[in-house]
């Protein structure tokens, strides 16, 4: 379908600012600037409509990844954190549709819901963990008004934004793999600290389901169908609700509870998390580890923002060659504010999604598709019985799935200059290996700037970089540091 031509825009600014808007038009013409941008009212809804059943898997995959026990004990109820996912992408992506108008939608980030399960909660109690993340975006605001957040991007080398991409796909795949009973901690003596299963093997049908939705969605992708990930779900959980109601399966051997509907599929949303926010009582953990987790919490939602604004936003044909577009600077400051709002929800911070490109592939250019989008997942608060139904076992598979994808940005890195390819390798592979972001990004950080400094290459590194290392090296030295400053 070719679309109609338009003058080009003459200024960075909003379309529609100083632009004549031809006679006739509708208010959802003139506010969102539709047909200036070369779009139709039917391509903005089939491009929202698409973009929500390519990223609705979030409202599995997020609660699977919250659900484990903060350090007091507490885990947060499922039919809650799916209610608080559900709001919290709605809230954002209407957000961008209706201020940022831009074709991006955003919902609970892997990667910071991964560092909350992870290196926080375990920590804090979860209320605690979200007053960190509430934190976070204020800390990224704060960088998208004082214009900190380019430079601080511009800064850091292309290959380790690559890497921390890369390596954050590698430890959302493990979670995927450990919440799935496919890898399991080595409790025998010997051997690795972890091992294919429960005891070397592959038992019950939950893993089986697993590896056949994984390898079913990796076969949609293969063949280009959109929403594979989507249909893969909703596959597997009609393959598990078939087993179970036919009593092939013990329902003991669900690790999330048997996939059945209890009662009627439409229900009241369930808000008991939200507003579940604390800040302070940190007293044991210390104000420098306080420090670091807020500042790994940026890393995670900070790099693959700006990239995936700019590059669906050349794809819409919004942004020039400089990297400019319409609304870029109120796109960055609502994917900050994504994370105090994914934090005052009870859904961790909120962060713009890949997938709003396959809204843009339908014909997408305005802020009108996020706000079809994010309707829908406002509409997804009333079915939380349906969502619930699916195991924990087929949503882990889509994390794999996700990390696979996430992966791919390693064809970006020259690995033969081992300068680069050194510090990616890792800060790829202590990621997972150490179930730490930071530890990660850390090892990257040191690693680089220590080559090129004996490469005697030292004005490459700029001072950004030796601010990192220093930080870093404070990091991984914090124990000692503490012991010699008396500090328990």
């Amino acid at each position: 379908m070719t679309q109609q031509s338009v003058e080009p825009r003459t200024t960075a600014d909003d379309a529609g600012a100083g632009t004549r808007v031809p006679a006739g038009r509708s208010w959802l013409d003139r506010y969102f600037h539709i047909s200036h941008r070369g779009s139709t009212l039917a391509r903005e809804v089939r491009g929202g409509v698409t973009t929500f059943m390519a990223m609705a898997y979030i409202l599995l995959l997020n609660p699977l990844i919250l659900s484990g026990e903060d350090a007091a004990g507490n885990t947060l109820g499922r039919t809650a954190l799916i209610t608080a996912t559900a709001f919290a992408a709605a809230l954002t992506t209407l957000l961008m549709g209706f201020v940022g108008k831009v074709p991006l939608a955003l919902a609970a980030g892997l990667s910071v819901s991964g560092v909350l399960a992870s290196q926080v909660a375990p920590v804090m109690t979860w209320p605690q963990a979200m007053g960190m993340c509430v934190m976070y975006g204020v800390v990224i605001m704060l960088l998208v008004v004082t214009g900190l957040r380019e430079m601080i991007m511009n800064a850091i080398p292309l290959a380790l934004k690559h890497a921390i991409t890369m390596g954050i796909g590698l430890f959302v795949a493990l979670i995927g793999l450990v919440k799935a009973g496919f890898v399991h901690e080595n409790a025998a003596p010997g051997g690795g600290p972890v091992i294919l299963g429960p005891g070397g093997e592959l038992t019950g049908w939950p893993v089986l389901l697993f590896a056949v939705t994984l390898l079913a969605i990796f076969m949609l992708q293969a063949r280009g169908v959109p929403g594979a990930i989507l249909i893969g779900i909703v596959g597997g959980t009609v393959l598990a609700v078939a087993l179970n109601a036919f009593g092939v399966i013990d329902p003991k051997q669900w690790a999330s509870g048997a996939p059945e509907l209890h009662g009627s599929a439409v229900s009241m949303p369930d808000f008991s998390v939200f507003g579940e926010v604390e800040f302070g009582g940190w007293g044991e953990v210390g104000a420098m580890t306080v420090g670091m987790i807020v500042f790994t919490l940026v890393l995670a939602g900070f790099f693959d923002a700006m990239a995936t604004i700019i590059g669906v936003g050349t794809e819409a044909k919004l942004a020039d060659d400089k990297g400019r577009m319409p609304g870029l600077s109120k796109a960055l400051f609502i994917d900050g504010a994504g994370g105090a709002i994914g934090g005052v929800s009870g859904a961790s911070g909120q962060t713009v999604f890949v997938e709003s490109a396959t809204g843009v592939g339908e014909g997408a250019r305005t802020g009108l598709s996020s706000v079809v989008t994010g309707l829908f997942f406002a509409a997804c608060l009333f079915f939380t019985p349906l969502t619930a139904i699916v195991p924990g076992e087929v949503a882990a598979a889509a994390l794999v799935v996700i990390g696979a994808m996430m992966m791919m940005n390693a064809r970006h890195v020259d690995w033969a200059d081992r300068a680069t390819a050194i510090p990616v390798f890792l800060t790829v592979v202590i990621m997972p290996f150490t179930y730490s972001i930071t530890a990660g990004v850390a090892a990257g950080v040191v690693s680089y700037v220590a080559i090129k400094t004996g490469q005697g290459r030292v004005r490459e590194i700029g001072a950004f970089m030796w601010g990192l290392t220093l930080i870093f090296l404070v990091y991984f030295a914090l124990a000692p540091i503490e012991g010699w400053l008396g500090v328990h």
